[in-house]
């Protein structure tokens, strides 16, 4: 079975994740062209995964397209692996602190994999600069 690894990190703090299998890598997405939330103060301690943030980041017309974007490259690259019968993708967001922009961004493409796939593939999600990510 299929199994996505969905990343958000900040370059700052951890940079791009490592692939820990032989493929060498996947997909990185830059999120810091994005209005930055966490330049605001009533955001500052908040994630991308609270509702404040999303309701900020949905608001988003660069964020919108960027997701929109990544979904239809991850959509196709998931059927293509499927058909292929390959066992491992990996897609990274990433952003300046990896709290705000990339944690919103991997969530989002959770869902819309979950959505579109239900059980048919394995989604792990990790966000390497939030605790508890």
């Amino acid at each position: 079975m299929l199994k996505v690894k969905i990343y958000s990190f900040s370059y700052k703090k951890s940079g791009i994740p490592h692939d820990n299998t032989t493929n060498g890598g996947g997909f990185v997405f830059d999120c810091r062209f994005i209005d930055n939330p966490g330049r605001k103060e009533e955001f500052k301690t908040l994630n991308g995964k609270d509702k404040k943030v999303v309701d900020f980041l949905d608001k988003n017309k660069e964020m919108r397209e960027l997701l929109h974007n990544a979904e239809e490259i991850i959509k196709n690259s998931v059927d293509n692996y499927l058909s292929r019968e390959f066992t491992d993708l990996m897609v990274s967001f990433g952003c300046t602190g990896g709290q705000h922009r990339s944690v919103y961004a991997a969530e989002k493409l959770k869902m819309f994999l979950e959505n579109i796939y239900n059980g048919k593939i394995i989604i792990e999600i990790r966000h390497n600069d939030i605790p508890f990510g």
